[in-house]
């Protein structure tokens, strides 16, 4: 049984596709950084720029990050499935630590100003999206990294798992939507609508956004490039599968 199946073939326009999302999303995250050092002030902690840690913060971990974390069984099709499930992990864990700082940067902000908080739709949007993300890493972690959940509970909570993935990243989306056209109307208020060049370039940034999210979003929902089963993980979700349920491995 030395059957020895040769690595799947990457579908010739997925590699286009992936390196256009994530010229996209590089580009999102530095022009991001650019709004803010030219029209905001730059960022830092212990000043009244502490408060744009938050945008830069949440672009980079809610948006970027885990775009990127999504992507992971589409970029590394032929490797081992523990290797990818352990970096698709990581990546969402470097999101969700990054968006925390941002998260109390922003409150932090708001009490030493003595503002109001949780008042606007981009507030409530925002602390939904963190919950949903945080409980979303908790139970993948429980089902898919932690020894312990059956093949078939795995197996019926996949489905759940991706539909709910997907969601939260277009939530994220537009939420740092809302938060940009939020940010552009408590500065420039009426001038706004005079094409300033700081709207012109939050504008071009929102468009990028929505660029990036609908590449992601592209490259997951195309069935033809899911990450193709390996040999050895049909074989040991079928071994398991057997051992745990009394399944015979020709009842499908």
């Amino acid at each position: 049984m030395e059957s020895h199946a040769s690595p799947a073939p990457s579908p010739g326009a997925l590699p286009y596709y992936v390196a256009f999302s994530q010229l996209l999303g590089l580009t999102v995250v530095a022009m991001t950084g650019a709004w803010l050092g030219l029209y905001r002030g730059g960022v830092a902690w212990e000043s009244a720029l502490q408060f744009n840690v938050h945008p830069l913060c949440m672009v980079i971990g809610l948006v970027f990050l885990q775009g990127d974390a999504l992507l992971v069984y589409r970029v590394f099709r032929n490797e081992a499935k523990r290797t990818t499930k352990i970096l698709h992990g990581l990546l969402h864990v470097s999101a969700f630590i990054i968006a925390l700082v941002g998260l109390v940067a922003v409150f932090d902000y708001h009490r030493k100003k003595g503002y109001a908080d949780l008042y606007s739709l981009h507030s409530w949007c925002g602390i939904l999206v963190f919950v949903l993300y945080s409980v979303q890493w908790l139970v993948g972690f429980s089902f898919f990294l932690f020894p312990g959940a059956s093949f078939s509970l795995r197996s019926r909570y996949r489905p759940q798992h991706i539909f709910f993935g997907a969601s939260i990243f277009l939530l994220s989306v537009g939420t740092a939507l809302l938060g940009l056209k939020e940010a552009l109307l408590f500065k420039l208020g009426a001038k706004y609508s005079t094409f300033q060049p700081e709207g012109v370039l939050a504008n071009v940034l929102g468009l990028l956004l929505v660029g990036f999210g609908v590449a992601v979003l592209y490259i997951l929902t195309r069935a033809d490039w899911k990450r193709p089963p390996q040999a050895e993980e049909q074989a040991l979700s079928m071994d398991f599968k057997t051992l745990t349920e009394g399944d015979s491995p020709s009842s499908q």
